[in-house]
């Protein structure tokens, strides 16, 4: 898969920081490792960004995600499965980060 470049916030914070740009990228490979796929493990980081209510982490699964060819009804549905945890607001507001990158 090729992945979108990173935000240029992003890529300016490793780059002050290449220690801690490291250890992410150790990191996000270590995690890989195991018997799920890689489209269900991006449909899962999404899901776990939602939860952690995280704009950018959202932004960035969403992204990915259109990378590896998940249609846009699936990543909405992963939204609207939250509902039931993180409550309407929430869920409302991930929507909202999600359309960002689907209607660009």
């Amino acid at each position: 898969m090729t992945l979108p470049p990173p935000p240029e916030a992003y890529s300016r914070f490793v780059e002050r920081f290449p220690g801690l740009g490291d250890a992410w990228r150790r990191i996000a490979d270590a995690g890989r490792t195991g018997p799920i796929d890689e489209r269900t493990a991006r449909l899962i980081k999404l899901a776990v960004a939602i939860g952690c209510a995280k704009e950018g982490a959202v932004h960035a699964s969403a992204r990915k995600a259109r990378a590896l060819g998940i249609p846009a009804d699936e990543i909405e549905q992963v939204v609207a499965l939250a509902a039931g945890t993180i409550g309407l607001p929430g869920t409302v507001a991930a929507y909202t980060w999600v359309r960002d990158v689907l209607e660009p």
